[in-house]
This record gives structure tokens, C-alpha cells and sequence, in this order.
């Protein structure tokens, strides 16, 4: 497949979090036509913790959009002066209160590649110390422990529908599975 040539890339708002972006484009065959999505500064981080005892550790989050409330593991998004193993050391803390002696980068993946300019760390951790959570101003987490198998059940059941927390689960459930195994 041929790449398509931008003609045109205007900003529509820029937050801190995000930029809404609108690109003119033509296709191969000459066909023009308008693309709307955001950029993430610097995309986001996804954290998969598991304790010794082989739980895992997540947490319950209000989601304003969906006015739900949504069981996820630690993610958020990079600042522009952290790496991306800063960021999920970061958030890691902010919204478990854990600290993780080691962490891994497992891949990273573009959550939703036809809406978003960004790519998703996704990082397993392991090594957990606990300490105090530190929520941004409009967040609030309520911390959750699960097995393996109940995390699975929670996917199947709806119960875990937060998109980035599903896909982290497929890339890294092998390797917390193998991580576990060792442990006992």
C-alpha cells in the first residue's frame, strides 16, 4: 500500500494533555479528503504490578465520560521532561502508592490507531514495596488486588473495560504467569 501525502496540518486546540489536529490529504490515486485525531505530547504508560504473592494490582477509577466507574491497572500519560520508564515509575506511585523493584518494558502499542497520534508503553512490575498514593487533583483510586484468573474473569465479564488495561493483560499475562511460576 502507498502512503498517502499530507497537504495541509492545522492545530484546532492544544490543552496540556492533548492536541486536536486536522490534516488535508490525497490519496495515491488523487482522491483529497479531511483527517480529524489527537496527538498525546509524548504518548502513555501502562503498568501491570504483581506482588510476590502472585496478585495483581489495580485499581477502580471514576471515568467522567462514561460516568462509570472503570477497573484498570496504572497508566497515564508521559510529561515531556520524563522517559518513558520515568513516567511508569511515576504513576506507578501515584495511583497504587507502589514502588516496584524492578520493572520491565514489555512493547508498546497504539491504542487506537485510528483516533489518537500515540504509542502505549506497556510495563510489567514487580518487586512492589507499598507506600502512600498521590492522586492529581481530580482523581481519586480505590485499590484492588486480584489473582490471575480473576483478572481473566473480570475481562470476560465486562467487569474490566478499559481498552488500554485489556490489551497490556494480552501483551504480559504469559510473562506474570512465568513471573509467578519462579515465585513458588
Amino acid at each position: 500500500m502507498k502512503s498517502w501525502k499530507t497537504l495541509k496540518t492545522e492545530s484546532l486546540h492544544k490543552n496540556p494533555w492533548t492536541e486536536f489536529l486536522h490534516k488535508r490529504f490525497e490519496t495515491p490515486d488523487g482522491k483529497q479528503g479531511d483527517y480529524y485525531y489527537m496527538k498525546t505530547p509524548v504518548g502513555s504508560v501502562i503498568i501491570v504490578p504483581v506482588l510476590d504473592d502472585g496478585r495483581l494490582v489495580l485499581h477502580r477509577e471514576y471515568r467522567y465520560l462514561f460516568d462509570r466507574v472503570s477497573l484498570e491497572f496504572p497508566s497515564g500519560g508521559i510529561k515531556l521532561e520524563q522517559t518513558d520508564e520515568e513516567a511508569a515509575v511515576a504513576e506507578l506511585q501515584e495511583e497504587t502508592g507502589y514502588t516496584a523493584g524492578h520493572i520491565e518494558k514489555i512493547r508498546e502499542v497504539a491504542p487506537a490507531n485510528g483516533l489518537f497520534e500515540e504509542y502505549m508503553r506497556v510495563y510489567l512490575a514487580h518487586g512492589l514495596v507499598a507506600g502512600e498514593t498521590n492522586p492529581d487533583e481530580f482523581e481519586s483510586f480505590e485499590s484492588v488486588l486480584m489473582t490471575v484468573e480473576e483478572v481473566d474473569e473480570a475481562i470476560g465479564s465486562g467487569e474490566i473495560w478499559d481498552g488500554f488495561s485489556i490489551s497490556a493483560w494480552c501483551l504480559v499475562r504469559k510473562k506474570v504467569v512465568e513471573y509467578i511460576e519462579k515465585q513458588v
